[in-house]
Order: C-alpha cells, then structure tokens, then sequence
C-alpha cells in the first residue's frame, strides 16, 4: 500500500482538497457583500476553520460574508463534521450496497469503527443521526426565535439551521457578532444547542453501540463505557469549576440570578470542550477558568465524532494506567475488561504528539506576536482542540501567526484522526525482541 491509497493519508488529502475548495469559493466576488475582494488569508483561515470545525475567524461571520458566503462556510464545516470519507461511503452505498475494501478500509480510518464490518452500519448512523438532530435543533430553535423574539421566519430559520448544523458539528460558527450572549438568558436557545453539541461530539462508534445495545449497559464496549464516564466526569466538574471560579465575576456570572448562573456554568462546561460558542466574554473570564478551559479543550470530546482534543478515550486510557502503575498492578483494567498494550502506547503517542504541537505553537506565537502568554496558550489550544473560543487576539495576529494557528487546526482535526487509524494500520509483529531492560525513571 503506497503512502497515497494508504487510508490516513486519503482522508487528510481529502480534507486539504476541501480547505482548497472553500478557499476559492470564498475568493468569489459573491461570497462578499456588492461583491467585493476577499483577502487569500481571510479566505484560507475562514476555510480551514470551517471544514476542521474549529470556529476561529478572523471577520465577523455574519457581517463580513454574504448569504453566498455564510452557505459556503456552513457547507465546509457540515463536511468537515460529517467526514470526507464518510460521505463517499454513502454515495458508494447508494450505487452499490457492497463498499470495495479499500473504501472500507478508509472509511474504518476516519470513522474509527472497531471493526471493517461496522463500516456500513456506522457510516448510514452518521447519516441518520446527523440529519435528524439537525433538523429537529433547527425546528426548535427556529420557533423560538420566530416567537420569542419576533424574527421574521426568513431569518428564525436561517439563524436556527446555521447554529443547529454549527452545534451538531462543535464547529462554533455563529453569524452573530457576540456569539451567544444575547441568549445568555434564554435556556430554550442554550440547552438545545448543548445537547447538539454533546451527541455530535460523543463519536458516533458509541452511538452506533447505543443503538445496538441501548437495554443491556453490561455489553457496551469498553470504549463506550470509558467514553460515557470521562464525558460525564468532565462535564460536571467542569460544570462545578467554573461555579467556583466566576460566581462572584462581575463580568460574568455575577450579574445572573441563580438559576441563569447554573445554566451559563454548564454552557460553558459543555462549549469549552470543542464546540466552541460563548454565551459570555471569554476575555473577561478569571484566569483560573482559562486554567480550566486549557484542560478541557485540550481533552476535547469522544473519538470519530465532530469533537477535537486527544479525545476522552486517550486520557481515559492514560489514567488508568496511573491508576494501574500505582497499585502495582500488570495489567490496566476497567469496567472487568483489560486494556490492550497497544492501546496503552497509542495514547501516550497521541498525548505526547498533540503537547510538542502545542509547545511549539505556543513558542512560534510569542515569537511573532506581542500579546500575553496566558492568552496565546490559551488561542494555541484552542486551535489544536479545535475548539475555537478565543480572547479576542486571533484578528490581531500578523498574517504568520494565522498561519500556525491555521496547521494547529488542520493537525488538530485531521492529524488524529491519520495519526490514530496509521498507529493501528501500521501495526506488526516483529521477528524478534531485544533483551529488556529497565531504565531509571523519575
């Protein structure tokens, strides 16, 4: 198999055909309001953003691009989010109900189903989930806007399908200059889009288990087991964290009566993992919950979902083993199973991969830029985690600070995926094995 067919490498070339397709599309002179020229690097960081999901802009969304503009940026991250081989797979199905093997092999790879004969009935779950959560966020969203806030149905249901689709995806777009926070209020605009946001970035491996074996939690995979639990771990303390951290904050949470406390605190639990929208200034938060939102980006969401970070099926993975190394035990076990040895070394590559990008981002920015060091941690993470909240400084980057911010999305969104589905293609066994030995550690 040769570097191009191998199944990682197509599915990032698909995703660099697609930042390629956007970025024209963007250039066109309809993609602007009378037409007028768009900026190569306005275009390239809006097209990168949108089909790696990420939610970074340079321009305000809503004002800057036209209606042209706005439905092109929508389709790049519903693609960016739905899976460039996935969506192949499903043409492929239409024509013939047997996919060729290497198809499969692809589509295994950017999906992670568990197994090549998952293949067909993940990639027609994706489909099915995908469309029926965003039609059915869409509607309601729609309707509350058209009679809550007197909007005209043109614009109810325009605003409701973008942020519908944009949540489904963790993409973060939003075509309103302050995000969220004019619905800061209103948990009938939040809590839909929260749940968007969570069954797109759960991964749909754990959907496609649920489906199968929703009335019997005892025979869940153990990938879905971890996946659920660190979700919910997450969620909560993060949930709790930023009660701690922004209940008193002026210029955040303070103003708010309790019960909008509580809903904006679990807004952002839920966002700051890899949606990315922000019903509050991110600017203005304390700098223990940008401490927090570092951890919680950086983890980001489930594998072979719409989410970014090293997943929480990585981290699961690495706590166990602490877990496991602490007691003196051999094996790594959870939930009566034992974790394999090369998904053990799988994680700890993909954690230690994804920190040198960080760190090295992190040390190109200061370079090129004047802002301070928390907060271009803060935009770094949020790009490799395709995340795409930011504190404000992504607009006033020089061009070259764009640039990195703009590999961290794409190595964040597509390099797991190919660094994962290479790590388990390329596995083999060797021959032979080398005498052991233990090296002193710590």
């Amino acid at each position: 198999m040769n570097v191009i067919s191998h199944p990682s490498r197509t599915v990032a070339l698909g995703f660099m055909l697609a930042i390629f397709a956007g970025t024209l599309l963007l250039m066109l002179p309809w993609a602007r309001p009378a037409g007028q020229d768009t900026p190569l690097i306005v275009a390239f960081f809006t097209a990168v953003s949108a089909v790696c999901v990420t939610g970074l802009v340079v321009v305000d969304t809503g004002t800057y691009w036209s209606s042209f503009g706005q439905w092109t940026i929508m389709g790049l991250f519903q693609l960016g989010g739905f899976g460039m081989m996935t969506a192949a797979t499903l043409l492929g199905l239409m024509v013939n109900r047997s996919p060729r093997l290497r198809t499969r092999l692809i589509t295994q790879a950017e999906t992670r189903s568990l197994g090549l004969g998952d293949v067909t009935s993940v990639a027609k779950l994706v489909f099915v989930v995908t469309v029926f959560c965003q039609l059915l966020i869409a509607t309601f969203l729609a309707l509350r806007l058209r009679f809550g806030y007197d909007l005209g149905w043109y614009e109810a249901g325009w605003s409701g399908l973008f942020h519908a689709i944009s949540a489904f995806n963790n993409a973060g777009f939003s075509i309103h200059a302050d995000g969220l926070m004019r619905y800061a209020t209103d948990a009938l605009i939040l809590l839909p889009i929260m749940v968007a946001i969570v069954i797109g970035g759960i991964g749909f491996p754990v959907l496609h288990d649920l489906r199968h074996r929703y009335k019997d939690p005892r025979h869940w995979s153990l990938h879905t087991k971890l996946t659920l639990t660190g979700t919910l771990v997450l969620l909560v303390a993060g949930f709790l964290a930023v009660l701690l951290f922004e209940w008193d904050n002026v210029k955040t949470l303070a103003p708010f009566d309790m019960a909008d406390k509580l809903l904006n605190a679990l807004f952002i639990s839920v966002s700051a993992r890899t949606a990315g929208f922000n019903a509050v200034d991110i600017s203005v938060l304390t700098r223990e919950t940008w401490a927090l939102h570092y951890f919680l980006m950086f983890v980001g969401g489930g594998s072979a979902g719409t989410a970014g970070g090293v997943k929480v099926g990585t981290v699961a993975v690495l706590v166990l083993l602490v877990i496991a190394e602490i007691r003196g035990h051999n094996d790594t076990e959870a939930f009566g199973r034992r974790v394999g040895s090369s998904a053990q070394r799988q994680a700890i590559t993909v954690l230690t991969l994804g920190s040198i990008l960080i760190v090295l981002g992190t040390l190109v920015l200061l370079r090129v830029s004047h802002f301070p060091t928390d907060q271009v941690i803060f935009e770094v993470i949020s790009a490799f985690g395709t995340v795409g909240l930011s504190t404000g400084i992504t607009a006033d980057l020089p061009v070259s600070g764009q640039l990195v911010l703009a590999l961290l999305m794409f190595f964040g969104r597509v390099g797991t995926i190919t660094l994962a589905a290479s790590l388990v293609l390329g596995e083999r066994r060797m021959p032979y094995r080398f005498p052991e030995e233990h090296p002193i550690v710590g």
